[in-house]
Order: structure tokens, then C-alpha cells, then sequence
């Protein structure tokens, strides 16, 4: 049963961030697979940029894992830690087209298996693609339990994932997840937070320690 706090931060997310949703963009499960894997370390709306390019010159494993590494750079360039980027994705491609026929697999034991892919990317395909109810855990939605004390300071990603999951009804993980990522990229800043646009200074770890009620 969801707890009263619970409820109402979840009910707040509501309100604020309605229509939140992946921000990055994709037509299958493939695209997302790499989008995610590229996005490390830096923003949604920089992935967007080069994956249009990548995608039409390799529209599907296959191609991407039988593609020139300098030629995957070079469409990645602009992003951050592109050369180990470029690795990554095309790594996960030759899992894919190895050992599960060039298609995305559809288990978390599956995805993890893919060079790359580890269980926050894996939750993010699981929960966009295939609909099954997941709770991927980025660093804003890591910032965010730990402020809104829905976990503990110290936990690892995992027994954050576990407490998120256990404290939240399962029909609103993925709803909940992406809400969560809203609120960190766009009020709860990891630093300089607009605590004054905030419904929940009340129940908040950092504005107690920082902000001291002022």
C-alpha cells in the first residue's frame, strides 16, 4: 500500500510534469538502444542531433555492427567520449546480431548480456519498447529519491531501483520514472535546485540541510 507521503509526491509529479516522456528520439527498439548508450555524460537534446545521420547510414544492427569504427565516430563526433561511444554501440550491435538473430532482446538477463547495456539502459528499453513495468534509475532520478527521502544517502543505484519499485505502485513505474527525470532536468537541479517553485521543501533532505527553512 502506498504511503501518504508516497502518494503525495507522486501525485505532485502529476501535477507538474503531466505529459512527461522519453526525450530521446527513436523508432524501434534498436535506435533507442543506442541512443541510451549514447547519451552518457551528456544531454538528450545533443544525442538527438547526431543520431538522424547514424541511423540513416546504419538503419539496423546488422549494418552498424559491420560498420567502420572511424566512420561511427565521425558521426558521433560531436558528442563527449565519442571514441568509446562509438565502441560501445557498435559492440552492442554485434551482441545483438551474435547472439539474438539482430534483434533487441526482450529480458533484463538478455540486455545485460549485450556489451553496453546495463540494467538502467535495459529498464529504459524494457519499460519504452516493450511496455513491461520498469524503473530506470539516472542520475536525476538517483538525485531525486535520495532529496525526497524515497531512499537512503548512501544507497547504491540498485537498492535505490528496489526501494523506488517497492514504494511505488507498479502501473506507475514507467510514468513515474520519466516524471522523476522531468523534475531533476527542469526544477531540481543538481545544483542551484528552484526550491521556490518546489511543492515538496517540506519533505526534502537537501532544502532542510541547505536551505534551513529560509
Amino acid at each position: 500500500m502506498t504511503s501518504k507521503r508516497t502518494q503525495r509526491i507522486l501525485d505532485g509529479l502529476e501535477e507538474l510534469f503531466p505529459d512527461a516522456k522519453c526525450e530521446l528520439n527513436h523508432r524501434n527498439a534498436y535506435e533507442l538502444a543506442a541512443a541510451v548508450l549514447l547519451s552518457a555524460q551528456t544531454t538528450d537534446v545533443s544525442v538527438n542531433k547526431v543520431t538522424p545521420a547514424l541511423f540513416e547510414k546504419y538503419p539496423d544492427p546488422a549494418s552498424l555492427a559491420a560498420g567502420d569504427i572511424h566512420e561511427i565516430e565521425q558521426c558521433i563526433a560531436r558528442l563527449g567520449l565519442y571514441r568509446n561511444k562509438a565502441k560501445s554501440i557498435q559492440g552492442m550491435a554485434k551482441g545483438m546480431c551474435e547472439n539474438f538473430g539482430g534483434q533487441v532482446p526482450q529480458t533484463m538477463e538478455e540486455l545485460v548480456s549485450l556489451p553496453g547495456i546495463g540494467r538502467k539502459c535495459a529498464n529504459v528499453i524494457l519499460a519504452e519498447c516493450y511496455g513491461v513495468p520498469s524503473l530506470a534509475v539516472d542520475t536525476h532520478v538517483y538525485r531525486i529519491a535520495g532529496r525526497l527521502r524515497l531512499a537512503d544517502e548512501g544507497d547504491s543505484v540498485l537498492e535505490t531501483e528496489k526501494k523506488l519499485c517497492r514504494r511505488i505502485p507498479k502501473e506507475r513505474w514507467i510514468r513515474t520514472h520519466h516524471q522523476m527525470i522531468f523534475f531533476g532536468r527542469y526544477l531540481c537541479h543538481a545544483r542551484n535546485p528552484e526550491c521556490g517553485r518546489c511543492p515538496f521543501t517540506d519533505l526534502c533532505r537537501y532544502y532542510k540541510e541547505n536551505k534551513n527553512g529560509k
